[in-house]
């Protein structure tokens, strides 16, 4: 019982090296090729969302609650749309942080927006309210403490 290690041959490093590498770059081109796809599917949503007003707006001229309500689930699942293809580019985590609270309070918001009005509903509704002022909280806390350091930008 030997308990050296073996050196490792310089052509297995040169080799893991190599495979590393071409692994990074398909990564890399995974999320280059997801990227295009994402930006194709938001232009897609904004593309459907103006159809949608203009429609709308020219059928009815001055818009009723339910097709107001309508134009903005679909412009809120827009906003989210555009905060992920957001969150693509950013490389720095407290800014990546910050765009998924935001993200978050978004869903949270569409959801309340969705829900019906209905009694049954009202701790959901209550339960939903408070966490999203809690995130809404959150956000303007990391927003202030960012700007106050200024370490951060």
């Amino acid at each position: 019982m030997n308990d050296t290690t073996k050196p490792t041959p310089k052509v297995t490093t040169t080799w893991e090296n190599k495979i590393e590498e071409m692994m990074q770059g398909g990564i890399q081109i995974l999320r280059l090729f997801f990227i295009a796809i994402m930006i194709v599917y938001l232009f897609s949503c904004l593309i459907g969302l103006s159809t949608k007003l203009i429609d709308l707006s020219l059928q009815y001229g001055a818009l009723n609650f339910s097709s107001m309500k309508s134009i903005l689930t679909d412009a809120l699942f827009t906003l989210i749309v555009l905060a992920i293809v957001r969150t693509l580019f950013i490389r720095n985590g407290y800014l990546y942080a910050l765009t998924l609270l935001e993200i978050g309070f978004v869903v949270i918001i569409r959801k309340l927006i969705l829900l019906e009005v209905d009694p049954s509903e009202t701790w959901l509704i209550l339960i939903l309210g408070g966490i999203s002022a809690l995130f809404f909280a959150l956000i303007m806390f990391a927003h202030f403490s960012k700007f106050r350091n200024n370490t951060l930008l």
